[in-house]
């Protein structure tokens, strides 16, 4: 009927999702939120369980139980709806889950949510519209359903899938072998020869966490000599790519040999979207998600959106503002931009990455060289409020610092004085200075 608020769709109650769903409530749209666990968080809800749930299907949440964020927190709210005040920057996983189930509530998303709601497929709604029709499953009941939607929106994560690489050999290794993804306890490298595959950043944190329990971790990975220049505990030992798996050591490719008894994949993730029919319009081609305008609208049928695909990114922030650009044009506050607008632009950014050598697997990712950029992009075609730039300064410097003094970098502090500028302390200033001035108030 006319004048009916239009109905969204939203896969996935994580921050991404939830974000998505406020700024449609903002906008006056209709939503509801399929999410098929029973609870608010995503990837950063932490549960005991691996491998496959109650229901029988792969457990999502790759949360381990020493995480801290290696992002300032800072950076990690949402434009009006900030982090709690604390000394530290860097703080635990299950404060960063209280906030996302705060920020729901508070901006009344909680009972939009359809828990334990499987997304089983997405396709093309049959009516000659732009719509779409969305089967779900109700994991408790079994009972299936079909709604039609104006817009969908893919908020589902990317890191829930397991990428595992093929090593001749490691069918007939006699040790442990587990990805990241299904790690929740150090106690498990008690006494162990570690192997940590992979330099990204579960990488880099991982070797920290196993050290702590394991006799020796070798680091294997192949990224630049700056990388072999952090300083790890005494226990860790830098080893190149690996050659092939033995039965109870490992080969790399310099000829050097290791006795292992775990094999730990730090190797990433697969971006999967298995509930989208391909009618959509949409391949995933070594996570490359194409065709994709600015990494977020499905250009072969734009009333679809992905939001959070780019990484290295100030991810909230992000979110945000990708789900402000969508309401933009869903809203109909400007019209959408025409087909041949969207390819131009997705070709023209796609050959500049190719051209510096990026590898399809690199087809969204922003850092440094490119996430300040992104966000101006997405501001300015959707005519909306970009983030501010000491948001990407201190994501820059926060990722340098890492580099720079892995064991140590998350006792910096970082404070916003404006748009444009932030200080940054030790943490045993900050921590000083509020005993000081508890001290003044006690003897005032």
């Amino acid at each position: 009927m006319t004048g009916q608020p239009k109905r969204y769709c939203v896969i996935g109650a994580g921050s991404s999702g939830i974000c998505s769903a406020k700024t449609i409530l903002d906008a006056g749209g209709n939503v509801t939120i399929y999410e098929r666990t029973d609870q608010i968080g995503g990837t950063w809800v932490y549960t005991d369980e691996v491998g496959n749930d109650r229901y029988g299907l792969p457990v999502h949440t790759s949360m381990y139980e020493g995480l801290k964020t290696n992002l300032p927190k800072e950076i990690m709210g949402f434009p009006g709806y900030e982090m709690p005040a604390q000394p530290a920057s860097y703080v635990p996983w299950h404060e960063v889950l209280q906030f996302i189930r705060d920020y729901s509530a508070h901006y009344d998303v909680t009972r939009r949510i359809a828990f334990e709601h499987l997304v089983e497929e997405v396709r093309p709604a049959s009516d000659g519209t732009d719509g779409w029709s969305v089967t779900v499953r109700q994991l408790t009941s079994g009972l299936r359903t079909t709604e039609r939607f104006d817009f969908v929106l893919v908020c589902n994560g990317h890191y829930h899938t397991p990428a595992i690489p093929t090593n001749p050999g490691g069918e007939c290794f006699l040790g442990k072998q587990l990805h990241s993804h299904d790690y929740r306890k150090s106690d498990i490298f008690r006494d162990q020869l570690v192997l940590v595959i992979g330099a990204g950043p579960s990488g880099t944190d991982l070797t920290l966490e196993a050290a702590k329990m394991a006799k020796t971790v070798y680091f294997s990975h192949h990224v630049p000599e700056k990388l072999k220049q952090l300083t790890f505990p005494s226990n860790v030992l830098q080893v190149p790519d690996v050659l092939r798996i033995l039965p109870e050591c490992v080969e790399f490719v310099d000829g050097s040999q290791h006795p292992v008894s775990v094999i730990f994949y730090c190797t990433g993730y697969r971006y999967s979207f298995p509930f989208l029919h391909p009618d959509c319009g949409v391949q995933v081609d070594d996570n490359w998600v194409r065709p994709l305008y600015k990494h977020v609208l499905n250009i072969n049928h734009p009333t679809m959106a992905f939001i959070g695909l780019p990484f290295y990114v100030c991810a909230t922030l992000m979110f945000e503002l990708q789900a402000r650009f969508c309401v933009t044009f869903y809203g109909g506050r400007l019209s959408m931009p025409d087909r041949a607008e969207m390819m131009s632009d997705h070709d023209r950014e796609m050959n500049g990455r190719w051209s510096k050598g990026l590898k399809k697997r690199q087809a969204h990712m922003m850092g440094a060289e490119y996430q300040g950029e992104y966000y101006q992009s997405l501001a300015h075609r959707a005519q909306i409020e970009p983030i501010p730039k000491v948001m990407t300064d201190m994501h820059i410097d926060s990722g340098r610092r890492k580099k720079e003094d892995l064991q140590n970098y998350r006792n910096d502090v970082y404070r916003i004085v404006d748009e444009n500028t932030f200080v940054k302390y030790d943490i045993s200033e900050v921590v000083c200075a509020s005993n000081e001035l508890t001290v003044e108030s006690h003897s005032s």
